[in-house]
C-alpha cells in the first residue's frame, strides 16, 4: 500500500501539476522549453500570420507536446504577443539609441531606416501585427510604450528645430518628420501582396527590393528636407 508519505517524496520529483491525495506537483517553467516555444512560435507566425498559425504546430515545432505548450501560454493571443515583445525588445533599444546619440540628422534618418528595414526583413509580422493589435485594442500601446527601451524622440526633435532654425533644412516639424520616416519604412511590410502584385514579382525580388529600400528611403527623405 502507497503512503502519504511516499506520495510526498514523489512530488518533488514529479515534474507536471496534478493533484493527489492533497498533495500538488508543481511543475517549474524551463527557461530553454520557454526559448524553444518562442522560436518555434516565430517561425510559424512568420511564415503563417497570427490567423494561420496553429498551436499544434507550433508544439509539433518546438518539440513538445500541446499541453505542455498551453502550460507556458494559455492561448495563442498570449503566445504571439511573448513572441512580438521579444523582438521589439530587441529592435526597440537600437532605434532609441540612433534617435538619442549625437550623431548629424543625416546619419540618423540613414542608420534608422537601415536598422528598421534590416530588422523587420527579420520579423516581417511585426508591423501588421502592431497594426491589427491597435485596430482591435487601441490600449495595446500602453504594454509597449512601458518599455524602458521604448523610443524617445526629444533629442530627435530638439534636433530638428536647430537644423530648421539654422535654415540647413526646410521648415518642417520633427513630428511630420518622424511620420515621414516611419511611414516610408513600414509601408512596403504591411502592404507587401499588393505591392509585389502591382510591382508582378516574386518574393525573392522583393527582398531584393527591400534592401535596396535602405538607401532609397533614406536618400529621398534627406533630398526632401535639404535646402
Amino acid at each position: 500500500m502507497i503512503k502519504v508519505s511516499d506520495i510526498k517524496f514523489f512530488c518533488t520529483f514529479v515534474n507536471q501539476t496534478v493533484k493527489l491525495n492533497g498533495c500538488i506537483m508543481t511543475k517549474h517553467k524551463d527557461n530553454k522549453t520557454e526559448e524553444q516555444i518562442l522560436e518555434a512560435a516565430q517561425k510559424i507566425f512568420q511564415a503563417k500570420g497570427m490567423d494561420g498559425a496553429r498551436m499544434q504546430e507550433i508544439a509539433d515545432k518546438a518539440s513538445i507536446n500541446k499541453a505542455m505548450l498551453h502550460y507556458y501560454y494559455r492561448s495563442k493571443q498570449l503566445l504571439f504577443e511573448a513572441v512580438f515583445k521579444k523582438a521589439f525588445a530587441l529592435l526597440a533599444p537600437q532605434l532609441n539609441a540612433i534617435l538619442n546619440d549625437d550623431s548629424s540628422l543625416e546619419d540618423k534618418i540613414k542608420n534608422f531606416t537601415h536598422n528598421y528595414i534590416s530588422f523587420i526583413i527579420k520579423h516581417p509580422y511585426l508591423p501588421n501585427f502592431i497594426i491589427q493589435e491597435l485596430n482591435r485594442n487601441p490600449k495595446f500601446i500602453e504594454k509597449i510604450k512601458n518599455n524602458v527601451a521604448f523610443p524617445s524622440i526629444d533629442k530627435f526633435k530638439l534636433q530638428v528645430q536647430k537644423e530648421v532654425k539654422n535654415g540647413t533644412i526646410v521648415s518642417i516639424s520633427a513630428e511630420q518628420l518622424f511620420i515621414n520616416i516611419l511611414a516610408l519604412n513600414i509601408f512596403p511590410f504591411v502592404a507587401s501582396p499588393l505591392i509585389k502584385a502591382f510591382a508582378n514579382v516574386d518574393d525573392r525580388t522583393y527582398k531584393t527590393l527591400l534592401e535596396a529600400r535602405k538607401k532609397e528611403v533614406s536618400d529621398f527623405i534627406i533630398n526632401a528636407i535639404k535646402k
